[in-house]
């Protein structure tokens, strides 16, 4: 029997199979390191990060900051210029990033713009020019999320002619949003719920594709969902409902990985968290941009409200500490195991 050499195997690459998709506002640091109290296999992506924030921001920690709990993890990239996503990703394999995944599925008018996101679905050239760029100046995984199409293109023969093209150029990995975006007529809101879904488009990608890792995204809301998803594709990545419903990460390592995760109950997270929240309180962090990612733990739980509204009310306030977090613990509990 042959045995796989571990050693040269990318963390990313072990941990796709599910991971919490990039969220502007939302996927944190904050939040990445809280959802490592609940899920310590899934793969976690960065806020979309343009490269000229990369290259002309300052400090660089406050795009690129992350704590070591937080691996695997990926740095997602919005850009066009080769020469410019290049040197991005060599800061972020620099920096630690275990992946660095190209945007092109964001339909927002500032990126359109500046030829961020989905758009650049109309220009498979350039994404695959900046794809092949990318993976000379890393050899961590470049990976592309994209859309199934924009505004009036075919859903069959033009995202066949731009995986084609962007994995000519060496792309082996696509996480799939299965929705067109319109760039015209409605606003990025929109795009994540009016298009309808087509999950048999990207079923049928995987089909005409084995060689590739692909994945797929958008609507997917249960673990169940996900299962069945995976009898089509390579991986499952999950939004909003990760955010806002954060413990159904707590069963993803058990069901989706075959191993025991870290948080027996919602309160078990609750406390590990509590040393990342004194740490970042030390370091200048404000409490409620760190609680304001666990307004949805206790979620159904007697007094999940008066522990959302406890946060919300004071966790904003000048000198708030870890007290207005144990305040908040304090009025909740978790229903009784059947």
């Amino acid at each position: 029997m042959q045995v796989m050499d571990m050693t040269n195997v990318n963390p990313a690459d072990t941990a796709r199979r599910f991971s919490v998709a990039p969220m502007m506002d939302l996927t944190t640091r904050e939040y990445r390191a809280f959802a490592r109290t609940l899920t310590k296999r899934a793969l976690l992506y960065t806020e979309m990060v343009t490269t000229g924030a990369i290259l002309h921001g300052s400090p660089r920690a406050r795009f690129l900051g992350f704590d070591d709990v937080e691996h695997p993890i990926a740095l997602q990239l919005g850009g066009s210029d080769a020469g410019e996503l290049a040197e991005c990703a060599a800061i972020a394999e620099a920096w630690g990033y275990d992946e660095v995944n190209l945007n092109v599925g964001c339909p927002s008018d500032r990126v359109q713009n500046n030829m961020i996101g989905a758009c650049l679905m109309g220009y498979p050239e350039k994404v695959a020019a900046a794809v092949k760029a990318m993976q000379a100046a890393v050899s961590i995984p470049v990976t592309v999320k994209c859309r199934i199409g924009v505004d009036d293109q075919d859903e069959d023969a033009d995202l066949a002619r731009f995986i084609d093209i962007v994995a000519d150029a060496g792309c082996q990995t696509f996480t799939v949003h299965a929705r067109k975006a319109w760039l015209q007529g409605l606003s990025p809101k929109e795009n994540r719920d009016v298009p309808p879904l087509n999950y048999p488009r990207v079923h049928r990608l995987k089909q005409q594709h084995p060689e590739l890792h692909i994945g797929i995204n958008g609507g997917i809301k249960t673990l169940e969902a996900c299962q069945a998803q995976l009898e089509h594709v390579d991986s499952v990545m999950v939004g909003r409902e990760a955010y806002q419903n954060p413990w159904l990460l707590a069963d993803v390592d058990e069901r989706l990985y075959g191993s025991q995760g870290p948080a027996q109950s919602r309160m078990a997270a609750a406390i590990a968290f509590r040393p990342y929240i004194a740490q970042r309180l030390n370091e200048g962090a404000k409490l409620n941009h760190i609680t304001r990612h666990l307004l949805g733990l206790f979620q159904g739980c007697p007094g999940g409200r008066r522990f959302r509204r406890h946060l919300s009310e004071h966790a904003h306030k000048e000198g708030a500490d870890l007290r207005i977090f144990d305040d908040a613990l304090s009025l909740v509990r978790e229903p009784q195991a059947a």
